[in-house]
């Protein structure tokens, strides 16, 4: 029982007895998918397919706050875990915030090269819809074309600040995507 209320699934009262503890509610922290499959239970791997500036167009320099033309950063990689493709993330950051993130290697997790920068989002803006996948797509997730898939998108804030925007396609038969929804009450 002390087990049980260290993790405070049952709460002790003194002069009264030990009852169960009402589930706590919080937000949920903002993770890494490095994270994600550690919780997951699951070795988490990357491959950079490709990094690179580009110029942002309508649809990424709206996310970012930034003006059409201006430089980003698109880090494209097909994530793993136990060695089994998961997704393929496309993530669009703003060069002005991160100047020499090409320069200095591609981290193992953004989140983390973005928390040494303080600038680690600590808040989203997420949507998530099915889909099929594409030729591309199917190819790299190993998946045929036209199989299912979850598409997560995703505006990452530091405070007000966008430090990141993604386009992430899971493969719908290994992915179940988790969100705690909810005030406490």
């Amino acid at each position: 029982m002390d087990a049980l209320v260290v993790e405070g699934l049952l709460e002790r009262i003194p002069g009264r007895g030990t009852f169960v503890a009402r589930p706590r509610r919080m937000a949920s922290r903002l993770t890494s998918y490095t994270e994600e499959m550690s919780r997951r239970g699951l070795l988490a791997e990357s491959q950079t397919l490709l990094a690179r500036r580009e110029q942002a167009g309508p649809g990424v320099a709206r996310a970012l706050n930034v003006s059409e033309g201006d430089a980003v950063i698109h880090w494209r990689r097909l994530r793993r875990a136990d060695g089994q493709p998961m997704c393929l993330e496309d993530a669009y950051l703003n060069e002005v915030l991160i100047p020499g993130f090409l320069q200095s290697g591609m981290p193992t997790s953004l989140y983390d090269a973005l928390e040494s920068r303080g600038l680690r989002p600590t808040w989203a803006e997420d949507s998530i819809n099915a889909d099929v996948a594409n030729d591309e797509e199917a190819e790299h997730l190993e998946l045929t074309p036209g199989a299912s898939v979850l598409r997560h998108s995703r505006r990452g804030l530091s405070g007000e600040k966008v430090v990141e925007v993604s386009r992430t396609v899971y493969r719908a038969d290994r992915f179940t995507m988790w969100l705690q929804v909810g005030a406490e009450g």
